[in-house]
């Protein structure tokens, strides 16, 4: 027999789907009421509901886990698209009103986000002074699932997949530098940077981190007995101890006891980052706005950060410079 589904939702409320999508993404009631600011028992009655009102059983509950049934996935992804599209209604409703509807929550990678919020913060709540700022970091694939679940607005990342119903817009240039132990040779002017070391002395973050890859793309002789990072303080740390060296972001490089920072030239040992927001976000120009923003904010605190603006500016008048046409040719040309 056709199975009949209830037309009227009057019994659902956006709050009854965001309850089921955090229990799906925490695997756990607990947790999930922890995030909701809700106790547990209201949050675990309100899901029971919403499973009796659908007639359909989207958690599988046993005495140690909690299991997404089958039916249940395909359930929580169709709520994570309502929640998406309803936060674009108020976010439309409040587009004429406040920057960003209100709030703005703002994600960076890990290497990045400790070290950039710092110096952008004061900037960005003097340019908002009504917005409320929700800031997160994590890892870039993390940061755009989390953006196509409607759970980021827009994050700061170094690498991204174009075409994934995703927006980017570069906005600054951020130089690696070279992090040795303080009496290692690398830190000479002719100590042979990053590709002049060993494999074992080459030490890098965990899989998963963009800066990861990125140091592998400049040198990918790495002993397999080296030991990883999960993040960059760690790291520093293991420099600091004699084990190895590193690249570091110019904006995370500060002053360590133990280690020395070296140059290395900026087109290979540098990075990009990107603002990205979704394609269907239709707070387009704020973003565009923001990103203008974050370049000149950033370099202000380093210099050596170049923002994109700059960038793209030299890059015109670089073409704009009439070559000179060679002599020899020229002379044949007369004659």
């Amino acid at each position: 027999m056709e199975r009949v589904w209830p037309m009227n939702l009057s019994g659902l409320s956006l709050r009854d789907l965001q309850y089921v999508v955090a229990v799906a993404n925490h695997g756990s009631f607990v947790r999930a009421a922890e995030q909701c600011h809700v106790a547990q028992p209201s949050l675990s009655m309100q899901v029971s509901k919403v499973e009796a009102r659908l007639n359909t059983a989207i958690f599988e509950r046993t005495t140690r886990r909690l299991i997404v049934t089958p039916n249940g996935q395909r359930v929580v992804e169709q709520m994570r698209r309502v929640l998406v599209e309803a936060r674009a209604i108020f976010a439309l409703a409040g587009e004429s009103q406040k920057p960003f509807g209100g709030v703005l929550h703002l994600s960076a990678i890990s290497t990045l986000g400790p070290y950039v919020f710092p110096c952008i913060l004061r900037d960005l709540r003097s340019r908002y002074p009504g917005l409320s700022l929700v800031l997160g970091e994590g890892k870039t694939e993390d940061l755009l699932r989390a953006l196509m679940q409607g759970d980021v607005d827009a994050a700061l990342v170094s690498t991204h997949r174009s075409g994934a119903g995703v927006t980017a817009m570069p906005i600054f240039r951020e130089p690696f530098v070279l992090a040795c132990p303080e009496d290692h040779p690398a830190c000479a002017p002719d100590g042979g940077g990053w590709e002049g070391l060993t494999a074992r002395e080459r030490l890098l973050l965990d899989e998963g981190h963009c800066l990861r890859d990125q140091a592998l793309a400049a040198c990918s002789d790495i002993a397999p007995s080296n030991r990883h990072a999960t993040s960059l303080e760690t790291l520093k740390y293991m420099v600091a101890a004699g084990e190895g060296c590193t690249l570091i972001p110019i904006m995370a490089a500060n002053a360590a006891i133990g280690i020395k920072y070296a140059p290395l030239p900026i087109e290979p040992y540098s990075r990009m980052i990107h603002l990205v927001w979704r394609h269907s976000d239709p707070r387009v120009t704020e973003f565009k706005d923001l990103a203008a923003l974050l370049g000149p904010l950033a370099s202000t605190r380093h210099p050596t950060v170049q923002p994109f603006s700059a960038l793209h500016l030299a890059r015109r008048a670089f073409r704009s410079v009439p070559r000179k046409r060679n002599s020899r040719a020229s002379h044949r040309g007369s004659d």
